[in-house]
């Protein structure tokens, strides 16, 4: 099956040039090419180039779509998200609104164990079905690949429920979706008094369940004051480890505790949030494969600092932007808007947001071999915009600008 967009206004095809990520200057290197066309066979890009040197013959059959009005990007990889949730928490919006902080909500019985109650109480029926709302609607706002933790469960019975239930959607749902253990995201009540127990549950029935039943690609720990400490997390990720999950590390979001520096030590593929990074752990991620992704959108929730992108990038690492949508502290999935706001308070330019958005966030699921980019051999995952230019994405902000989505090759209708 054969699809040709054809004269393709502006093609951003973010090339990688056979890199996994981008980083530094390169980051600004977004491949535009004007008048292009693509060519899709089965699914995967098979062509690029000016539309005047396509020579290529088509089948009969063969789908062929104008793209002279449209701006093209790749669709665009959400690296970081708690989409799958019960219940919603807009009486703690109305809290922080009066004053109160993040953590004085979470100690009087709010934050992540709120969301624990209600994800408990749900059935995987109804965790699934809101989850695939919301996958659709990401869609329409041009993110074709998904990553969603667990996290909201903090008991055996609830977490396997929710890893289940991302691990159908990754099989039912059109999205590109990769599942993330993220049972060290709090200490549940009932463990309250007993962490090393919490640990153990974790470490020795947990993950060996979850490596076996193979339902999550990635494990997570929330590395925090308050949550769980350097050693906790080190013993978990390392225990993940050894049964064939990859890292990702919550880390640096309100302390410096030193995660980011055992995210780059033990070579997480990605260490996240960083509003309070140290030169340290700057200076121990240059030195490594890490992806550091920024949460703009939590800092502009919770009226909390700004991770340092700019010093990030200007230090040679490879930056990644995502959204981390959650009910708590970013009740948004919009990837542009991610971006105008890593863009106005974040020192990032439109093509390193474009990149952070794209490439880097595929890299921050170790999938920028597949997509994330506009390239030769990998999925057609592509967003059609009908607006003057790329620049134009990030700077008209508020308002959904996609006209066409295509995933794997096919125009999805809404």
């Amino acid at each position: 099956m054969q699809l040709l967009i054809s004269n393709i206004k502006q093609l951003v095809t973010v090339d990688s040039g056979g890199m996994p990520n981008k980083s530094g200057r390169a980051m600004r290197d977004i491949g535009v090419l004007e008048n292009a066309s693509v060519l899709i066979e089965n699914g995967n890009i098979s062509w690029i180039g000016n539309a005047s040197d396509f020579t290529n013959t088509l089948e009969p059959d063969a789908d062929v779509l104008d793209g002279s009005s449209y701006v093209a990007l790749p669709g665009f990889v959400d690296s970081h998200t708690h989409a799958l949730f019960g219940g919603s928490r807009e009486n703690e919006f109305s809290m922080r609104a009066e004053g109160r902080s993040y953590q004085e909500i979470a100690s009087q019985g709010g934050g992540i164990l709120s969301s624990v109650n209600a994800t408990r109480t749900a059935t995987k029926k109804e965790l699934k079905k809101a989850a695939s709302r919301r996958l659709d609607a990401m869609m329409k706002h041009g993110t074709t690949t998904v990553e969603i933790k667990s996290g909201y469960g903090l008991s055996e019975d609830a977490e396997i429920k929710m890893l289940e239930a991302i691990t159908e959607l990754a099989d039912e749902h059109y999205a590109t979706i990769c599942s993330t253990f993220l049972g060290a995201h709090a200490f549940p009540p009932e463990f309250k008094d007993r962490h090393s127990e919490y640990l153990d549950l974790l470490c020795d029935r947990l993950l060996p369940y979850i490596s076996k039943r193979k339902l999550a690609q990635f494990c997570d720990v929330f590395c925090e004051v308050g949550y769980f400490s350097v050693d906790e997390s080190r013993r978990i990720l390392e225990k993940a480890r050894t049964h064939g999950l990859a890292l990702k590390l919550h880390s640096d979001e309100f302390n410096s505790i030193g995660g980011t520096s055992l995210a780059a030590e033990l070579q997480a593929t990605s260490v996240d949030h960083l509003e309070h990074i140290s030169d340290d752990s700057i200076e121990r991620l240059k030195h490594g494969k890490t992806v550091a992704v920024v949460l703009p959108g939590v800092s502009f929730f919770l009226r909390n600092p700004y991770a340092p992108a700019r010093k990030l990038i200007d230090a040679g690492i490879p930056v990644a932007i995502a959204s981390d949508f959650n009910p708590g502290s970013c009740m948004s999935f919009s990837m542009p808007m991610m971006m105008t706001i890593a863009c106005t308070q974040m020192s990032m330019t439109p093509e390193e947001a474009i990149t952070a958005a794209t490439l880097n966030g595929a890299a921050a699921l170790g999938l920028s071999d597949q997509v994330g980019s506009i390239e030769v051999g990998k999925r057609a995952d592509i967003i059609l915009y009908q607006i003057p230019n790329y620049r134009y994405l990030p700077y008209h902000f508020g308002t959904n600008l996609v006209s066409k989505v295509i995933k794997n090759g096919t125009i999805l209708e809404f």
